[in-house]
């Protein structure tokens, strides 16, 4: 849990000065916040009071391990940066509109602030599924655009553009509390499948085509519900249909299912193949 604004009422004690810019304060009501404000923590000894009024932001971080990697990082951190990346969580809050998960704190502030020492030093990593990060989480991509902005806007400098694909993954992490490794895991399924399809059916797949959008859409949803144990629904007199009229894609769809069951290592529904050859004949068509 977290609480961005200003803690009104009896000040806090300062606890531990991390930096002219950042304390962690003792609260009578939420015991350990954070507060983050320029230069709030200058001459800052532990045991001083401080108005909670005069921070700019503040926050709490009620996991021990949270806290302590927040710790860590602050002494990594540039102090320069701190406000601006305090400004983007108060950004991605209010436009995802939906609480946020207190590792977004650590885990976006240390992306950040290691993509400005790549930046500054030439070095840019490439980012293998941006479209399919668009498609899938389009108002995460939309607020990563934004944070991109105001990181030009007020530092001058200009983000490579795969970062928004990893910008909009910690956002989307932020708000379902999911690892980035386990999304990151379900977009490189999903991009194998598009490329498993691709070679099977001998084409290139638009990436801006409303197909391609609906085909990823579904797979994420096909994963998600593996994941779940929920089912598709029962489609018998489809299937033999399609299985008879599209004999190929039919059998292309039973290949994908495969390669999901090897690599969630979970049973997929029989009845995605329905969707699947109804996918795949669509994009035979174009």
């Amino acid at each position: 849990m977290k609480k961005w604004g200003i803690l009104m009422g009896s000040p806090v004690t300062v606890q531990k000065t991390l930096n002219n810019n950042v304390v962690i304060a003792d609260h009578p009501s939420f015991k350990e916040v954070i507060l983050i404000g320029k230069g709030i923590g200058f001459n800052r000894k532990p045991g001083d009071c401080i108005e909670p009024e005069i921070a700019e932001k503040t926050f709490l971080l009620r996991d021990p391990e949270q806290k302590e990697q927040y710790v860590n990082l602050m002494s990594h951190v540039n102090e320069e940066l701190i406000p601006l990346m305090s400004d983007i969580l108060l950004h991605v809050g209010e436009r995802m509109e939906e609480p946020l998960h207190e590792h977004i704190h650590v885990a976006l502030t240390d992306h950040l602030a290691f993509v400005f020492h790549r930046t500054q030093n030439a070095l840019d990593f490439q980012n293998p599924f941006l479209s399919e990060i668009e498609t899938l989480y389009p108002k995460e991509y939309q607020i990563a655009l934004e944070v991109v902005t105001m990181i030009y806007d007020r530092t001058g400098v200009q983000f490579p553009a795969g970062e928004v694909g990893f910008i909009a993954l910690h956002i989307h992490s932020g708000v379902t509390d999911k690892s980035l490794r386990e999304i990151n895991k379900h977009n490189q399924l999903i991009t194998q499948l598009i490329e498993f399809i691709e070679n099977q059916l001998e084409l290139n797949i638009n990436r801006k085509s409303i197909d391609y959008h609906r085909l990823v859409q579904h797979l994420h949803r096909a994963i998600h519900r593996v994941h779940t144990g929920e089912t598709a629904g029962s489609q018998t007199n489809l299937d033999k249909m399609l299985k008879a009229e599209y004999p190929s894609c039919y059998n292309i769809a039973w290949k994908l299912i495969k390669v999901m069951q090897q690599q969630l290592n979970k049973t997929v529904d029989e009845a995605e193949a329905v969707y699947l050859t109804i996918h795949l004949h669509r994009l035979t068509q174009k």
